[in-house]
């Protein structure tokens, strides 16, 4: 599973290797943007997302774009938006299948970057005390989350138009974890490489009869992504704590 990252980037960064170019596409993201080292479920989190503008005409290009949206995909069909507290990953092997995620899999996928992720060692004793560990891309750069994301209507908000009567929620896949990441936890998120970023934000790509195969082929779950990971602090374990220091090899402190 994934529960738990961090997002310190800014967003003008991470547009750079998102692919955004303009300024417009990021700058509301990026003045209300607060590093944060210790992103849980309902959070509100980045995400690039493509999509055609509402008003726009036959034919229009997706833009892609970043945006907050609030970590637990609630369907379009939910009562309300509790459920979103328990749908912030979704398993990759089931993704087809389930009628929670399959319609987001095939036209509204995102890409959720984050700077690293937590996971939790187990160790195999009578009184197991587990472990954080920090797991991140060596050469700093934002790892890219695979994502799907949804819209959710408040139905305590008349007005259709107004903003706030649309929940922008989302869900990081998970694989079978590989390399050496098997050792600390048996999941992982999946990462999109970069070279289908474009394949992966299109919400016409895959769009057709029997293309699930094809979207899941742009992800390759197997593919070992060479990650660095080090002992952190269990201070990471309270979501109250939040500060740099979390991410400070264990032992460095």
């Amino acid at each position: 599973m994934c529960g738990r990252y961090v997002l310190r980037t800014d967003p003008s960064q991470l547009a750079d290797q998102l692919g955004i170019a303009q300024p417009e596409m990021f700058e509301q993201v990026a003045e209300a943007f607060e590093p944060n080292y210790n992103v849980a479920p309902t959070d509100p989190v980045v995400a690039a997302i493509e999509r055609r503008p509402r008003d726009a005409g036959p034919g229009a290009e997706a833009v892609r774009k970043l945006r907050e949206v609030r970590w637990g995909l609630v369907p379009s069909w939910a009562k309300d938006r509790k459920i979103g507290q328990k749908m912030f990953n979704a398993r990759i092997e089931t993704i087809t299948e389930k009628a929670s995620f399959n319609r987001a899999f095939m036209k509204r996928r995102c890409i959720l970057p984050a700077d690293g992720y937590y996971e939790w060692y187990k160790p195999a004793s009578p009184k197991p005390v587990k472990q954080p560990f920090f797991i991140h891309d060596g050469s700093g750069d934002a790892l890219a989350f695979a994502g799907l994301y949804e819209l959710w209507r408040d139905p305590e908000i008349e007005d259709k138009e107004d903003p706030a009567a649309w929940l922008w929620s989302a869900t990081i896949l998970t694989t079978a974890s590989v390399g050496g990441l098997h050792h600390i936890h048996d999941r992982m998120p999946v990462i999109v490489p970069r070279a289908h970023f474009d394949a992966w934000l299109d919400p016409d790509y895959g769009s057709g009869d029997g293309d699930a195969d094809a979207l899941l082929g742009l992800l390759d779950p197997g593919r070992d992504p060479h990650l660095d990971t080090y002992p952190v602090s269990p201070a990471v374990n309270s979501v109250r704590n939040n500060g740099p220091e979390l991410v400070v090899p264990l032992e460095a402190e």
